[in-house]
């Protein structure tokens, strides 16, 4: 009888470990699922709402500034950019391809950012360089201080500026010499960052 109750006792046990392994199995894998399901809501949720550059002098130069992209409700971009000590005039002003100052003069930060169209032109013309956004306008005390909404750049897809560099010209663009506008050596360089 000892036995029959030692046998039932030890199978009871077996099925108790048995249903334990199994829910614990199950947990697991529905525990992984969240994972990878949160893992995925993370990366979808993850949205650029403005971007920042801070502006540093290029060798010989004393410009200096910062410009503030931000994310519109309709998608565009509002470019909003300060820039000081500049020579009174216009100045061409760009996104470049690389988000690289580590040059001396700038030139790290390789040409014209742009994607469907290789030529050079202003800011209000769709067949050009995603970065030409045309040229500052510098006072008599070298400050230079503009702010407008355009659709040719973006924080996402082909056209997006995050990581790229923006130029500030010694001359002014006259958006038709190609490839730069003939807007000369570059005074300043920067690398748009995401801010928020």
């Amino acid at each position: 009888m000892n036995k029959l109750k030692f046998l039932i006792s030890l199978a009871t046990s077996a099925l108790l470990f048995i249903s334990c392994t199994e829910s614990e199995h199950k947990h697991n894998d529905l525990a992984h699922e969240n994972k990878k399901e949160t893992s995925h809501i993370h990366s979808d949720e993850v949205k650029v709402e403005s971007a920042l550059v801070v502006l540093y002098p290029t060798e010989g130069s004393e410009t200096n500034g910062q410009v503030i992209f931000t994310k519109m409700d309709d998608g565009r971009i509002k470019v909003n950019a300060e820039v000081y000590n500049l020579t009174p005039g216009k100045h061409g002003f760009h996104v470049h391809e690389f988000g690289d100052c580590s040059s001396p003069d700038g030139k790290s930060a390789g040409g014209h950012f742009f994607t469907d169209h290789d030529n050079h032109g202003s800011l209000e013309d769709h067949k050009t360089h995603v970065g030409d956004l045309g040229n500052l306008d510098a006072n008599s005390d070298g400050i230079a201080k503009t702010t407008f909404i355009t659709d040719k750049l973006s924080f996402s897809g082909k056209n997006s500026i995050i990581g790229r560099g923006v130029i500030v010209h010694e001359g002014e663009d006259d958006t038709k010499t190609q490839p730069t506008g003939g807007a000369g050596a570059r005074v300043a360089c920067g690398v748009i960052g995401i801010s928020k």
